[in-house]
């Protein structure tokens, strides 16, 4: 009886053996042709504070020579008003005295408060607040405009100076409005630091999409362009070759775009649930200026002429988009 049963057990098994085998060289091969996808990056910046941040601190002028301010010592100074109010001797030194500290201070915090209205509501201490703001958007491939549109942005930016870095964001902004009809997806938030931690924070999200892509095929992150060759640009799939009918699939296809942006101060963002909050968040981004720009990213994919991004390799890497 034991024997009947393990030989009616040993071909299932052997059974079993196979298909695992063959779906886990599927499953493989899928993955594979997942991650090969060419990206597009543009990227600048720095987590230090700009200088024109810094905060106001009076200095105390003290005559030369050394000591404090006594009366009669150089400079300007109150004694000399004294006689005129009546007073003299020491009493009239120590007088002179309590008033200069209580103006002093009244004039350091008249400073401070300046400095402090000047600063926009933004906390420029040692270590203030930063904002770190992701958006993704998911367009129809169709709206094949939008690439050449951020290759160009690419080969132009200024990524190493505030105004460029804002005009990076402004300019992929407005090419991303100019497309409305053809956005199906949007995500993202804004997550708030200080900045001794907003610059691993900003990194590892750029890190998390940038893995998504098998080779970056254009970029310019701190004035430094490459791009690579056509014939390396394109992913080892037989079915590229013929890139042209690729394209022209349609509703299957998408393009991917994410913004990242670290902020001095707080930026408050809408949750992106229609059209509508998607179009309020890329003017928020788009209109940040360079002073408070610390650092940006923004990539896309596919860049690459010929690549396709379907609907399972959106699924399998940008869960967390939603429809608008």
């Amino acid at each position: 009886m034991r024997k009947k049963i393990q030989q009616t057990i040993k071909p299932l098994l052997k059974t079993f053996f196979v298909l695992s085998l063959v779906l886990t060289l599927a499953l493989g091969h899928a993955d594979g042709a997942l991650a090969a996808r060419s990206g597009g990056r543009i990227g600048g910046g720095s987590f230090r504070m700009p200088s024109s941040s810094r905060t106001y601190t009076p200095r105390t002028y003290a005559p030369p020579g050394g000591g404090g301010y006594y009366p009669g010592g150089g400079g300007f100074g109150f004694p000399f008003l004294l006689p005129l109010w009546g007073f003299g001797g020491g009493f009239g030194g120590l007088f002179s005295i309590l008033i200069f500290i209580a103006i002093a201070n009244f004039l350091v915090q008249t400073f401070r408060r300046n400095s402090s209205d000047g600063a926009e509501g933004v906390d420029y201490g040692s270590n203030p607040n930063v904002s770190v703001t992701r958006l993704q958007v998911g367009l129809l491939a169709q709206a094949r405009d939008l690439q050449p549109e951020l290759n160009k942005i690419a080969e132009l930016a200024d990524t190493n100076s505030p105004e460029g870095r804002a005009a990076v964001m402004q300019e992929t902004s407005l090419a991303l409005l100019r497309h409305p009809e053809y956005w199906v997806y949007a995500g993202g938030g804004t997550q708030q630091a200080k900045l001794s931690s907003a610059e691993s924070q900003f990194n590892r999200l750029a890190l998390a999409e940038r893995s998504k892509f098998s080779k970056e095929t254009l970029s310019n992150v701190n004035n430094q362009l490459k791009a690579a060759l056509a014939q390396e640009a394109l992913p080892a799939n037989s079915e590229l070759d013929n890139p042209t009918r690729l394209i022209s699939e349609g509703p299957g296809e998408y393009i991917i775009v994410t913004l990242l942006a670290a902020t001095l101060g707080k930026l408050e963002t809408p949750a992106i649930n229609s059209t509508e909050s998607l179009r309020q968040v890329l003017r928020q981004i788009g209109s940040i200026p360079g002073e408070q720009l610390l650092a940006i990213e923004v990539l896309w994919t596919p860049q690459a002429e010929g690549d396709t991004l379907t609907a399972d390799d959106l699924l399998a890497e940008y869960p967390d988009l939603m429809l608008v």
